[in-house]
């Protein structure tokens, strides 16, 4: 017997007789009503702040978990509140908190980002109410392409985006046009795409019979493409003579699959599940099958921006960093898909954008596939990740000179601050981020990111 009863009849924290607090038909009512009560709150910065400093002081009371709920269990929530407001002054803490956050240089913001999932925490923070409790007003601009992005932020006229991760690193050396400084603050999403062919090549799932195929990407400076190209070589095919690579933006790749005019895509969800609920694709395989925790999107701004608004800009983290970490939780996903799905933000039926975000999921085969692990969310912006990309950029002839792949790295990838920041929210980064390298394996094949050089080296096809 299995403790799965919907009504946990096995639970402390259940009734029998409705819900836990008695004031609800269901715990399911209960569980979505206190949900929604949680993200009211935070909409409130007043109240946010008051709940950290106060979460703050508890954690630094009893810095081991453990003992903090065995003695919950022994005492009860209530008495432990009472204890500790007897023995500390949150009241006056949680005051000097809010007199001593620094000033905001501009609560007027505008945001781009591209109608994609992984743009998830970026867009959820607007209707969810956090940028507004950082005490932020966020226009999200909706942007047709990725060189659009880029063009509008070396103009100024973003004051901070949502970018492909590979598309700092390259601004800031100017590839494709005059260095621009640009920095990664969080990485928004990890896993999340995938292969998506034609219905009419369901029969040939081999990629080594691919030749003359025509295949979508972003965007050049992209993981997309680099998957892709990683992808196609490991089975026998040269990325650049083999097959066609057209650069597509993701709203236009479902039509251009329908019309014929490409055989498939490695594009971002929700436009694989798109595909296959317009009955015109199916997923041939995810990206997490390529490299499970590879990441994809980015969060970032100009280091002007960040020079001239330090305040400003340490707030968008914080709003980046909770929404993050609240979209990395799988209960919450439904709701998230929710929010998002609407006309201003993804424009996409719910169930596409809740499928791609659960990893419950049709493959257009006739299969209902279940991996929750198809699209997670990180914030964390591992140098390694930088220097990987920048790799493959050298391997496919897009850096013609030779590039210091660690400083370039550490300049763009804000991994100390994004540290910084999540400790400050009680979001602890993993002991190896101290040092921000780690080796990834990527298609049984290791990156060991203290030897790029003799990694670019093994493959042998590249044009490097």
């Amino acid at each position: 017997m299995k403790d799965e009863n919907l009504y946990r009849p096995y639970s402390t924290e259940s009734s029998l007789n409705g819900c836990a607090c008695g004031k609800h038909g269901s715990q399911d009512e209960h569980d979505r009503q206190t949900q929604a009560a949680r993200l009211r709150r935070a909409g409130d910065a007043e109240a946010l702040s008051g709940d950290f400093v106060e979460a703050a002081a508890v954690r630094a009371l009893f810095p081991h978990e453990a003992t903090r709920r065995n003695l919950i269990k022994a005492v009860g929530g209530p008495t432990l509140m009472a204890a500790i407001g007897s023995l500390l002054p949150l009241a006056s803490l949680q005051a000097n908190a809010m007199e001593k956050s620094g000033a905001l240089e501009k609560k007027d913001l505008k945001i781009g980002f591209i109608p994609i999932n992984c743009a998830t925490p970026l867009i959820m923070a607007d209707p969810m109410g956090m940028y507004k409790a950082q005490g932020l007003n966020v226009t999200l601009s909706k942007t047709a392409g990725w060189a659009l992005v880029r063009d509008q932020m070396i103009n100024r006229e973003l004051d901070a985006s949502h970018f492909l991760a590979p598309m700092p690193l390259a601004m800031s050396i100017g590839q494709g046009g005059t260095p621009q400084p640009m920095r990664v603050a969080t990485i928004q999403n990890i896993n999340g795409q995938a292969i998506t062919l034609a219905l009419k090549h369901k029969d040939n799932r081999d990629p080594r019979n691919w030749k003359g195929f025509k295949f979508a990407i972003p965007f050049e400076y992209s993981v997309h493409n680099f998957l892709l190209r990683y992808y196609l070589a490991e089975h026998g095919l040269d990325p650049d003579r083999d097959v066609q690579l057209r650069v597509t933006p993701p709203p236009e790749m479902v039509a251009n699959l329908r019309a014929g005019n490409i055989d498939g895509f490695l594009g971002p969800d929700p436009f694989n599940q798109r595909a296959v609920f317009d009955q015109v694709g199916f997923i041939h395989i995810l990206t997490k099958d390529i490299w499970n925790g590879h990441p994809c999107c980015a969060f970032g701004a100009s280091q002007a921006f960040i020079d001239q608004n330090p305040n400003t800009f340490a707030a968008l983290y914080r709003a980046i960093l909770n929404a993050t970490a609240m979209a990395h939780k799988h209960e919450n996903r439904a709701e998230i898909a929710k929010a998002i799905c609407k006309p201003a933000y993804l424009n996409q039926p719910e169930t596409v954008v809740l499928q791609a975000l659960s990893g419950r999921f049709a493959d257009g085969l006739g299969k209902v596939r279940n991996e929750p692990d198809r699209a997670d969310f990180d914030a964390l912006p591992w140098y390694s990740m930088a220097t990987w990309m920048l790799t493959q950029m050298k391997r496919w002839g897009y850096l013609k000179d030779d590039v210091n792949y660690k400083a370039l790295a550490e300049q763009v990838f804000l991994l100390t601050d994004a540290r910084k920041q999540m400790a400050a929210l009680g979001m602890p980064a993993p002991a190896a981020a101290a040092n921000g390298y780690r080796p990834f394996t990527i298609m049984g094949k290791t990156y060991d990111p203290a030897k790029p050089q003799a990694y670019l080296d093994s493959f042998a096809i590249k044009r490097a």
